[in-house]
C-alpha cells in the first residue's frame, strides 16, 4: 500500500457537501482507504479571482493502485460531479489533484509528482501539515518552510 496525499476543492454549488462526499467516494475506491483527513479551509481564488472562494481539504489515502491508476480515477470522480474545464482556474464543482504518491518523482505528459505548484500554495500546504506536520515534499524540502512563503495568500480553517 502506497502513501498518497489527494488535494481536493470546490467553490460551485454546495462545495461542502460536495467535498464530504469526494472524501467518502474516494475511501471506496479499489484498493483504496482513506487514512485521515484534514478539515476544511476557505481560501481565496488564484488566478481568476472573480469567483467564489474555495473550501479545500487534503487526504491521506493508503492505496494499491498505481499513480496513474489513482489519477484516472480521480479524473473520474471530478467529472461524474459536473467537473468542466472551460479555462484555467476557472470555477469548479469539484478538483482533486494528486500531490504526492510515496516518495516518488515522476513528470510525464499525463502526471507529474509531487504536484508542481503544490509547495506554492497555502490551501494546499495547510491542511497538508495537519496531517503530517514533519512532512518533506521530494526535491523541494520541509512542507513547513514553504508555507511560510505562502503567507500573502488568504486561507481561514472552518468547522
Amino acid at each position: 500500500m502506497t502513501r498518497a496525499f489527494v488535494g481536493l476543492g470546490a467553490n460551485v454549488g454546495n462545495a461542502a457537501n460536495t467535498l464530504r462526499q469526494a472524501l467518502e467516494e474516494l475511501g471506496a475506491l479499489p484498493g483504496t482507504r482513506v487514512a485521515a483527513r484534514s478539515p476544511l479551509y476557505r481560501s481565496a481564488p488564484i488566478g481568476f479571482a472573480d469567483q467564489p472562494d474555495f473550501l479545500n481539504a487534503v487526504a491521506e489515502v493508503r492505496t494499491s493502485l498505481s499513480a496513474l491508476e489513482l489519477l484516472a480515477a480521480l479524473m473520474d470522480l471530478e467529472s461524474r460531479h459536473g467537473r468542466e474545464r472551460p479555462f484555467p482556474n476557472a470555477p469548479r464543482t469539484l478538483d482533486l489533484d494528486l500531490l504526492l504518491f510515496g516518495d516518488e518523482v515522476l513528470a510525464s505528459d499525463r502526471l507529474t509528482l509531487p504536484h508542481p505548484r503544490m509547495h506554492e500554495r497555502a490551501f494546499v500546504l495547510r491542511p497538508l501539515l495537519d496531517l503530517d506536520p514533519d512532512l518533506s515534499i521530494p526535491g523541494v524540502g520541509p512542507a513547513r518552510a514553504q508555507l511560510a512563503h505562502c503567507s500573502n495568500q488568504r486561507i481561514e480553517r472552518i468547522a
